[in-house]
């Protein structure tokens, strides 16, 4: 399950970058960089991914210098809480531990959606239409201007409350794993059980597409939530942080 989540995780990103505004990838011997300039402080959209520590340690230099010279202000590392090589490589070249996100997943057998009516969709949403609740929940403005449309292969849900936005969130397939992104509910719509209902209608979707697994990387917030889908943990995911204020050691 977890090579299974770093694989949708690669490929999820790197598919995000090149659908951004002005967005590349850097692709390198067993490392992967994904670089969206639009969003130019939001480390988690341009993050890197690698198969061994000893590969990243070998490219840290030109994803560096690829994310400064497209003007990339924040970029992060995807690592498995048990990489201690990595940790120690990036904690030397100045990136900072962010965050801990846990991986989590579960098969898709089983998996029941919502009931009729439970849910008020958005048909086939844009960028633009998620644009109000990535605002409101992450505190991203500008999302559906960096972001144009969505990568090829992403699947959006968008669920109304009283006639508003109120919770989206994505899935993207890979190889018969479904990933999770940008799961998001605006404050005022949170404690009503919207995003575990639409994650459910999500999976029977991906279940139904022919998917057999669902990943994922949950913040203490979306936990609990996950939890009680079935999901289970697969280890801290860390997100090594490098800013351009850092100074490399």
């Amino acid at each position: 399950m977890l090579d299974r989540m770093f694989k949708t995780l690669r490929a999820f990103w790197l598919a995000n970058a090149k659908a951004s505004r002005g967005g590349s990838t850097l692709e390198l011997p067993g490392v992967a960089a994904a670089i969206v300039p639009a969003m130019p402080d939001r480390s988690v959209v341009s993050c890197v991914m690698y198969d061994e520590a000893a590969d990243l340690e070998r490219q840290l230099d030109r994803i560096d210098a690829a994310y400064r010279d497209a003007g990339v202000l924040a970029w992060t590392v995807w690592v498995h809480e048990s990489d201690q090589r990595a940790q120690a490589a990036l904690s030397a070249a100045g990136n900072v531990l962010d965050a801990e996100p846990m991986g989590q997943a579960r098969e898709l057998d089983g998996m029941e959606g919502p009931a009729d009516g439970e849910l008020d969709l958005v048909p086939n949403p844009s960028p633009a239409d998620f644009d109000p609740v990535v605002e409101g929940a992450y505190g991203w403005p500008g999302f559906a201007d960096a972001m144009p449309a969505f990568p090829e292969g992403f699947h959006p849900y968008l669920a109304l409350l009283d006639g508003r936005p109120a919770c989206c969130l994505g899935t993207f397939d890979c190889d018969g794993d479904t990933g999770i992104q940008l799961v998001g509910t605006v404050p005022e719509a949170r404690g009503r059980g919207l995003a575990g209902r639409l994650l459910t209608k999500a999976l029977v979707d991906a279940r139904d597409r022919g998917c057999t697994t669902t990943t994922l990387q949950a913040t203490a917030m979306g936990y609990p939530v996950y939890s009680r889908l079935g999901y289970r943990d697969i280890g801290r995911i860390q997100m090594w942080e490098r800013r351009m204020s850092a100074s490399p050691g």
